[in-house]
C-alpha cells in the first residue's frame, strides 16, 4: 500500500500546468450607457465583420432600403443612436466592407455591391450632416467588392477583392490601380497582410490558401486549406510569422489551423472547435501572441495564445454571453486602459442594433505599468511613402512604449491628386439623389428635360411631313 500510495504521488507531482501570464484573461461586458444602442446594423448574408474602430470613430454598416451606407459614431457620444443621425451614404448598392485608415483616422475605405470602393475623408469633430461625395473612388472590379484591407506599413495603398476573382492594389494618392493580380478561380473569403507587407494571405471558395506577393501577384505558396464548403478566413501572426486560419471539416466541424507560410504543405495544427455553423472571424495581437476566435451567431469569444514550438496554439478561456455577434473589431493597442491591464477590448455588434464593448482585462493587484503585458506596440504612422513601396521597399512597423501613455498624433492631410478629386465629382453628378431637396430638384430638371425633348420631337416631325408631301 506505501508503494502504491508513492507511485500516485509521483503521478500527481508529474502533472503541469503550462505556465502563462494570460491564463486567467477575463472579458467583461461595459454598461448598457456606455454601449451604444438604436442602430439599424446590416443583416447583409456575407461574411464580414461590418465595423472598424479607431481612437476616434466606431463605424458600422446599416440596413438602409436603396443604395448603400455606414454611420461613424464618435467614441464618447455612448448610449441611443437617433434614426435620422447622420451617415455616410454615397453608395448606390449595399455596403459589404469597412476600414479606417490605420495611418489617418478620419480616413475609411468602403466596399459595396456597387463594384466601387470609395474613400471618405471625415470632417473634424466626426459628421455633422449625411455624406454623400468621396474623396476618391476607385473603379476597376467587374462584380461587388467585398474586402478592403489597408497596407500596414505604405501610406496611401489599399487593396480590394472582388466577386470577380479579381485582387487590386490601389494608390489612393492618384486614384489609380497599380498592382493587379488575376490568380483566384472561385470567390474570395479574405485577406490579411504580413507583418512588413510584402505578401498577403487569402482564403477562397476553391478551398484553398494562398500567399501571394503583393507587387507582383505571384502565388509564393498554395495548399488545400479547410475541407468544409463554409467560409474560411486567415490571417498572419505578426511578428512570429504564422499563419492562423479558420474554417470547416468535411463533417462541419469548425476547426482551427496553424501554418508556416514557407511550407504549406502540411499544417502545423489542426484542432477541433466545435458544431455550430457560423464563420469564425480571427484576430491578432502581436503584442501578447494571442488570437480571439468570435464567431459569427456565437455569443461566445475563445482566445488562444501562440507560440513557436509545439504545439503552437494554447486554449486560454472564452467570454461567454447569450447575445449573439452579427460582427466584430478590435481597438488598437494604443487606445486601451494600460492602467487596469486591459489587454484587449472588442466591440461587438448583436442583431437588435445594441452595439456591446467587451473589454479584455490581466487580474493584477498592482496599478503600476505592466512591461512585461504592454511590450512597444506599433505606432500609428506609415513608414512607407506609396512610391517607395512600389519601388520594392520593405519596412517593418515603428514601434512605441505605452508607458507614459499614449498621444495621437495631429490630423494627417489626406494627399490626393486633382484628378482623382475630379474623377470622383464627375461620377458623384451621374449618382441618384439621396435627400428629399435632392430628389425634387431632380424632378423638375427632368420634367423641364422632357417639355425640351417633346418641343424638338414635334419640330422633327413637322419636318419630317414637309419634307414628304414635297
Amino acid at each position: 500500500p506505501a508503494l502504491h500510495l508513492c507511485k500516485k504521488t509521483d503521478s500527481i507531482m508529474s502533472f503541469r500546468v503550462r505556465s502563462s501570464k494570460f491564463r486567467h484573461v477575463f472579458g467583461s461586458a461595459a454598461k448598457r450607457s456606455d454601449s451604444y444602442d438604436g442602430i439599424r446594423i446590416t443583416r447583409n448574408a456575407w461574411d464580414s465583420p461590418f465595423c472598424s474602430v479607431n481612437s476616434r470613430f466606431l463605424a458600422i454598416v446599416l440596413e438602409v432600403g436603396g443604395g448603400g451606407a455606414f454611420t461613424v459614431l464618435n467614441l464618447e457620444k455612448t448610449g441611443r443612436v437617433g434614426l435620422n443621425d447622420p451617415k455616410v451614404a454615397g453608395h448606390t448598392a449595399a455596403v459589404l466592407d469597412i476600414q479606417f485608415c490605420p495611418f489617418n483616422d478620419y480616413v475609411i475605405a468602403s466596399a459595396s455591391e456597387d463594384c466601387t470602393v470609395k474613400i471618405w475623408e471625415l470632417p473634424e469633430g466626426g459628421l455633422t450632416e449625411d455624406m454623400t461625395k468621396p474623396v476618391v473612388s476607385l473603379e476597376g472590379h467587374q462584380r461587388r467588392v467585398g474586402v478592403v484591407e489597408w497596407h500596414p506599413t505604405a501610406e496611401n495603398i489599399l487593396f480590394s477583392a472582388g466577386f470577380d476573382y479579381m485582387i487590386f492594389g490601389w494608390n489612393i494618392g492618384t486614384g489609380q490601380p497599380v498592382v493587379e493580380i488575376s490568380c483566384h478561380t472561385d470567390t474570395i473569403y479574405s485577406l490579411a497582410f504580413n507583418y512588413d507587407g510584402s505578401q498577403f494571405v487569402t482564403t477562397s471558395k476553391d478551398k484553398k490558401i494562398r500567399v501571394i506577393d503583393a507587387r507582383s501577384g505571384a502565388v509564393v505558396q498554395e495548399t488545400d486549406g479547410h475541407k468544409g464548403a463554409k467560409s474560411s478566413r486567415a490571417i498572419f501572426t505578426g511578428s512570429a510569422g504564422k499563419i492562423f486560419t479558420t474554417g470547416f471539416s468535411r463533417m462541419n466541424e469548425r476547426q482551427f489551423g496553424v501554418w508556416n507560410p514557407e511550407d504549406m504543405s502540411k499544417a502545423l495544427k489542426m484542432e477541433m472547435i466545435d458544431t455550430s455553423s457560423g464563420t469564425l472571424f480571427p484576430y491578432y495581437d502581436d503584442d501578447t501572441k494571442m488570437v480571439y476566435v468570435a464567431g459569427k451567431g456565437d455569443g461566445n469569444v475563445r482566445y488562444y495564445e501562440l507560440t513557436d514550438e509545439a504545439p503552437f496554439a494554447h486554449y486560454l478561456n472564452e467570454y461567454k454571453s447569450s447575445v449573439p455577434q452579427r460582427g466584430m473589431c478590435f481597438m488598437a493597442k494604443r487606445n486601451l486602459n494600460v492602467g487596469e491591464c486591459e489587454i484587449a477590448r472588442a466591440y461587438k455588434l448583436t442583431p437588435k442594433g445594441f452595439v456591446e464593448v467587451l473589454s479584455f482585462n490581466v487580474p493584477r493587484k498592482s496599478n503600476m505599468f505592466q512591461e512585461d503585458l504592454f511590450p512597444p506596440t506599433k505606432e500609428d504612422c506609415a513608414v512607407l511613402t506609396a512610391d517607395q513601396w512600389l519601388a520594392g521597399e520593405n519596412a517593418e512597423p515603428k514601434l512605441v512604449s505605452l508607458k507614459d501613455g499614449y498621444e495621437p498624433p495631429a490630423r494627417a492631410v489626406l494627399q490626393v491628386a486633382e484628378q482623382a478629386k475630379q474623377a470622383a465629382k464627375e461620377e458623384d453628378k451621374d449618382a441618384a439623389p439621396t435627400s428629399q431637396k435632392e430628389l425634387l430638384k431632380a424632378y423638375h430638371e427632368q420634367k423641364e428635360e422632357i417639355k425640351q425633348l417633346q418641343a424638338q420631337l414635334a419640330t422633327a416631325n413637322i419636318k419630317i411631313r414637309q419634307l414628304e408631301s414635297s
